[in-house]
């Protein structure tokens, strides 16, 4: 059947329909005085958001792009950082902070274990000579659904004094309580399609004051990724380059729907859609990647050596986009996304199908107890 098709991948995520309708609007003028309204309202929506008084910026970019952006105005060829990894997307900052000549030292753990914030502590504090310049963290880590300690590393980083700390949240932000100026928190990067509820294409980055000073002396250099640009842009509620028109009014209005949740609502729901999903994968004897002491809000990876049989399955006979996995997980587990415009329905539905799917591929489980076993996480 046309239409019907289901994401329940940890990005791009649904859209809601108010946002789509905003999408197909005509564009108007990005330098008229309407349009301007517009960046301001979302601006403070923005900050409402990341619980910022920071600016908060806005670029043509994907979450890489913000990451990227968070590391070149900040910081200088030949700096030092540490690079948490224990996943996809940890592995891939360590990659662009290399590419750019940073000397790169690689914090790692397994992927679906989470980073020990003690090893962090400890080349901090060994750092007498105050070299180490930025310590970057993946909040949470998509590609295996684990759910990094980021306050207690942040804590250690800002005992170190000097050290920035730069926070790929492309999956926690709208997901999971994130009070950035609460904890401190220098850099954070997100992207537009996971909690934001819009399609790909843009990528916000908060900035501390801390940073700010920073950038003074960074000597990368950038052009239409420069983030002072951004920022008198922000000043006068308008953008140092055409931005993505219909994606802002599709923003706008994705931020409004939030407010209206409120952002203890959001993160309540996102905490249960979590458990419920777990519940669920335990209930049918699949193993979690991640522990529960330690599972994002974002996604849930189960392991099966029948991964990609699954997530066929699901894909031909109840058109449900699962997500596999990556590098050396591919093929050993498929991961369920609960993020952004995801509902308890979703989660139940869901469920409802891979038990028709694992019923199919002969695994032998108790009828309903993984629906079940979700329902009552969700009540």
């Amino acid at each position: 059947m046309e239409d019907k098709h289901m994401l329940m991948i940890p990005g791009p995520t649904p859209v809601p329909e108010k946002v789509l309708i905003s999408l197909g609007k005509h564009p108007i003028g990005h330098r008229s005085g309407d349009f301007s309204k517009i960046i301001a309202e979302i601006n403070q929506n923005l900050k409402w958001l990341h619980q910022t008084r920071n600016e908060v910026l806005s670029l043509n970019v994907s979450g890489t792009g913000a990451m990227e952006a968070g590391m070149i105005n900040f910081l200088s060829p030949g700096d030092r950082v540490l690079v948490g990894v224990n996943g996809k997307f940890g592995d891939r900052w360590a990659q662009i902070c290399e590419v750019f000549g940073l000397q790169t030292e690689r914090i790692t753990s397994d992927w679906g274990t989470p980073l020990d914030p003690e090893e962090i502590r400890t080349k901090l504090e060994a750092d007498t000579n105050k070299e180490i310049k930025a310590v970057v963290i993946t909040h949470s880590e998509t590609s295996a659904g684990v759910l990094n300690d980021l306050e207690t590393i942040n804590r250690h980083v800002k005992a170190h004094g000097e050290a920035l700390i730069i926070v790929d949240a492309v999956t926690s932000l709208g997901a999971y309580n994130l009070p950035i100026d609460d904890w401190g928190l220098d850099v954070v990067a997100s992207g537009s399609q996971k909690g934001y509820m819009i399609p790909p294409g843009m990528g916000f980055i908060s900035v501390s004051e801390k940073a700010w000073q920073a950038y003074e002396t960074s000597k990368f250099p950038r052009f239409y990724m420069d983030l002072g640009k951004y920022k008198k842009a922000n000043a006068k509620d308008s953008s140092p380059f055409t931005p993505p028109i219909n994606l802002m009014f599709g923003l706008q209005t994705a931020l409004q729907m939030m407010q209206r949740e409120g952002l203890e609502n959001i993160f309540a729901r996102h905490g249960r859609l979590t458990q419920a999903t777990r519940a669920a994968a335990k209930a049918l004897g699949l193993g979690l990647l991640a522990p529960d002491n330690a599972a994002s809000t974002a996604v849930t990876a189960i392991q099966s050596d029948d991964a990609e049989a699954i997530r066929a399955t699901m894909r031909q006979k109840y058109d449900i986009a699962l997500a596999g996995g990556q590098d050396h997980l591919k093929g050993k587990i498929f991961r369920i996304g609960h993020l952004g415009f995801v509902s308890d329905r979703d989660i139940l539905m869901t469920i409802s199908c891979l038990e028709a799917t694992l019923t199919e591929l002969n695994y032998d489980f108790e009828s309903k107890s993984g629906v079940k076993a979700a329902a009552a996480a969700l009540v």
